[in-house]
């Protein structure tokens, strides 16, 4: 979820999606996104996905960020949006002026070498869900462009039908609360992507984390 829209009242989030899963569970579900397609690494925490990232992301890389507490809590988004090391695509979009340069943005964030962020939701049967109230990042993430997705443990989901309560009874109020004190209006679900498995080897990757990190 990212640009917020119209305001709405929502629920507080359930207590019921915040706990980090066991390593028993963490481990079927990277079985089951590898399976699927996808490139998986389980990490201990935070710290070891900002180092990864490090080694994954060559210098000079043209990188969008999704807005993601995930990366901004780990120091990701900072890494690589204001290190200087990559051609970050965020800063120069929220630069611009979407009146007259909207077209140009649209562009930029559909298509950079790599796109970087989180899901709501990953379930133990391998598939990514993401909510978002822009669509801005999903264009990326579907297919444009090469993906990594840091994700918490916490996230974790037994199935799809499950992903889509975190999304709504969880995910949803966290993001509504952040919005509505940075933007002055809650967030809402208005697009949700279901990645159920990559057929292109090699363009995403999940590093799920042990921890619990973001909403």
């Amino acid at each position: 979820m990212t640009t917020p829209t119209t305001a709405s009242t929502t629920p507080a989030p359930t207590t019921e999606f915040s706990e980090p899963a066991d390593a028993r569970r963490l481990e079927r579900a990277a079985d089951a996104l590898a399976a699927n397609g996808f490139t998986v690494e389980v990490l201990d925490d935070a710290a070891a996905a900002r180092a990864r990232v490090r080694e994954l992301i060559p210098e000079g890389t043209t990188v969008f960020t999704g807005a993601s507490e995930t990366l901004r809590l780990s120091g990701i988004e900072e890494d690589i949006n204001a290190s200087g090391r990559y051609d970050a695509v965020r800063p120069r979009a929220l630069a611009m002026d979407r009146a007259t340069q909207g077209d140009e943005i649209r562009r930029m964030l559909a298509s950079p070498d790599l796109v970087l962020g989180s899901v709501a939701a990953v379930t133990e049967t391998g598939s990514l869900v993401v909510a978002s109230a822009s669509g801005s990042q999903l264009p990326a993430y579907s297919g444009g462009s090469r993906a990594i997705w840091i994700v918490g443990a916490q996230k974790l989901v037994p199935d799809l039908g499950a992903a889509l309560r975190r999304v709504e009874e969880h995910a949803l109020p966290l993001e509504s609360a952040r919005a509505q004190a940075a933007y002055g209006v809650p967030s809402a679900v208005n697009r949700l992507l279901v990645l159920n498995a990559e057929p292109f080897p090699g363009r995403g990757t999940v590093l799920l984390l042990r921890e619990a990190i973001g909403f």
